[in-house]
């Protein structure tokens, strides 16, 4: 018999699963649950962007295009980041179509990173950031961001964290799970911090358009951040694409010169029919943003104010689409909470815990569900909340 422990990877091995997938493998559990759980927008792609990938199947569209996404969705994607935020990237070496936003934060990582570097996380924050660096061989160190400061990254916090070993910093802004965003100012503060160092910045801006009351703020459009900054975004959120697996990193050529290397090894192009879906989403879908970001702050406020009449204090988000509300005062583990708010009213949401360890104490919960689906789910989750109420 094969001893696998002596064969697989250790790096790999000592990986923890994601904390969402463990919960999830309970919610298989249970029959008949309101789910409140996935990150994902539950509109359908818009019907001018589902056409145009059909047209090009039927077109014969079936081939690779070049490693780094066609030059025509590149330029598109260089023309979409200077409009709507006021980046120049040149589409020809600046560019990079990825599969989804995840391969772009892999692709940051691991160009940048040496063993040993360490690479500063925010947390609470999406489940991949640690793990992908420790399979870059880099050290996270986790920075922990706190509701009293709107948990956003403070400059006392970044610079308790830096060290002689400090390569990267990412910032996960706006935020899964929290909904928390970065102004300027605040965004000013942190460059200032790291403007006389050698660290690089990994931004990941795939919830930049889902922000309400105030414009999204990309770090590297602050003077002298381009040059150090690896700017992640994609299709997923903004569009309604998730299954499209389409994203992209816009970085200085030197950068994206080794991120291409890993991306054509790895890879070699993202699904031409995803391409040209995405070519004309940013062409023609501006409209379907500001339609669905809409929908989204109605049922943002739908359930913020539903939360608090319950009696759950809960930081009101301004970005993503989920909110984070404080479950500290029933005496129960987050994970404790969730799981029995499962088992007993047949709620899904997700325990703050999945996302860092100061998460315990809170819960994520996706409003990107109807509102008959959230006024639902409340009625039960305000059923639990009185029955344990100390």
């Amino acid at each position: 018999m094969i001893d696998y422990n002596k064969i697989l990877s250790e790096r790999t091995v000592k990986l923890q699963p994601s904390g969402i997938r463990k919960f999830f493998e309970i919610l298989d559990e249970v029959k008949g649950v309101i789910s409140l759980t996935v990150g994902q927008p539950d509109f359908v792609t818009p019907w001018h962007i589902r056409e145009v990938a059909m047209r090009s199947l039927e077109d014969g569209e079936t081939y690779y295009t070049a490693n780094n996404g066609m030059i025509g969705l590149r330029t598109e994607i260089s023309k979409y980041l200077e409009r709507k935020f006021e980046l120049s990237y040149d589409p020809k070496n600046e560019v990079i179509v990825t599969i989804g936003g995840s391969e772009a934060i892999d692709l940051g990582i691991r160009a940048l990173v040496n063993p040993g570097d360490e690479v500063i996380i925010p947390v609470p924050s999406f489940v991949c950031y640690g793990p992908m660096t420790e399979l870059a061989c880099g050290k996270p160190v986790f920075v922990n961001t706190y509701e009293k400061d709107k948990f956003k990254l403070t400059p006392e916090a970044l610079k308790a964290a830096i060290t002689d070993k400090t390569k990267l910093l990412i910032l996960p802004f706006p935020n899964n799970p929290t909904g928390a965003i970065m102004t300027r100012e605040e965004l000013t503060e942190i460059a200032d911090i790291i403007r006389d160092t050698a660290i690089m910045v990994l931004s990941d801006e795939i919830y930049a358009e889902l922000t309400y009351g105030r414009k999204h703020v990309s770090f590297a459009s602050l003077p002298g951040m381009r040059e150090r900054t690896i700017v992640v975004n994609g299709f997923s959120k903004a569009y309604a694409m998730t299954g499209w697996r389409m994203g992209y990193v816009a970085a200085p050529h030197e950068i994206c010169e080794q991120m291409h290397k890993i991306h054509q090894y790895c890879i070699m192009c993202a699904p031409t029919t995803s391409q040209f879906a995405a070519i004309e989403a940013l062409k023609n879908g501006d409209p379907d943003i500001a339609e669905m970001t809409a929908e989204y702050n109605r049922r943002r406020r739908l359930i913020v104010d539903g939360l608090r009449k319950i009696g759950l204090s809960c930081f009101e988000p301004e970005g993503a689409f989920y909110v984070y509300p404080n479950i500290s005062g029933f005496g129960m583990t987050s994970n404790e909470f969730c799981e029995r708010l499962l088992r007993e009213e047949k709620v899904a949401i997700v325990p703050g815990t999945a996302f860092g360890e100061c998460g315990e104490g809170f819960a994520r919960i996706s409003y990107a569900y109807s509102v008959k689906h959230i006024n639902t789910a409340l009625e039960k989750i305000e059923k639990f909340v009185n029955k344990y109420k100390k």
